[in-house]
């Protein structure tokens, strides 16, 4: 066990940051796969060029919020009965038989929506893109708490809010 602490160490200090850590940690980085542009979810793997592979056994799986699909087909897959109204949970499970006879299982998901302006199948997006704040005028005489309610009797030590200004009562 301490050997292989001590060989991850060694590893991740020659990485200090990751543009320039150029060797992949596990085959599974290079895995991906392609959606084609279609109405119809339809993918298609890639092995991203990993050596030393004698074989790769992709499962993909497509849930809406109702239940999870198997693929029809083999390279591409495809799931006809996923609806372009549907946010798709895209999972794909890989079994990578390398030629030294090891076994390497990698598991990935993605979120999907259907783009209707690119009439394809996109991967959903966190970020946020704006937040627009929308100010608020008080104009009349009430004092608030930070919750928004109106308050009446002042406690010592809180912060309250008056004709949009911020007050502590001592």
């Amino acid at each position: 066990m301490k050997k292989i602490i001590l060989i991850l160490a060694v590893i991740l200090m020659g990485c200090a940051a990751p543009k320039d850590c150029c060797a992949q940690l596990t085959v599974c980085d290079s895995l991906s796969y392609s959606i084609y542009p279609n109405t119809i979810l339809t993918v298609t793997p890639s092995s991203g060029g990993i050596s030393n592979v004698g074989a790769i056994d992709w499962n993909f799986t497509a849930c809406n919020d109702v239940t999870c699909y198997i693929p029809q087909g083999n390279n591409p897959f495809t799931f006809p009965l996923i609806n372009m109204s549907d946010t798709v949970k895209l999972c794909y499970d890989a079994y990578i038989y390398l030629l030294d006879s090891t076994l390497v299982y990698c598991t990935y998901c993605d979120s999907l929506v259907y783009n209707f302006n690119l009439f394809t199948w996109v991967v959903l997006s966190s970020n946020v893109v704006s937040i627009n704040e929308v100010p608020l005028r008080i104009t009349n005489n009430n004092i608030y708490d930070i919750n928004g309610k109106v308050v009446t009797d002042l406690k010592n030590n809180t912060i309250y809010i008056r004709k949009n200004k911020k007050f502590i009562r001592l």
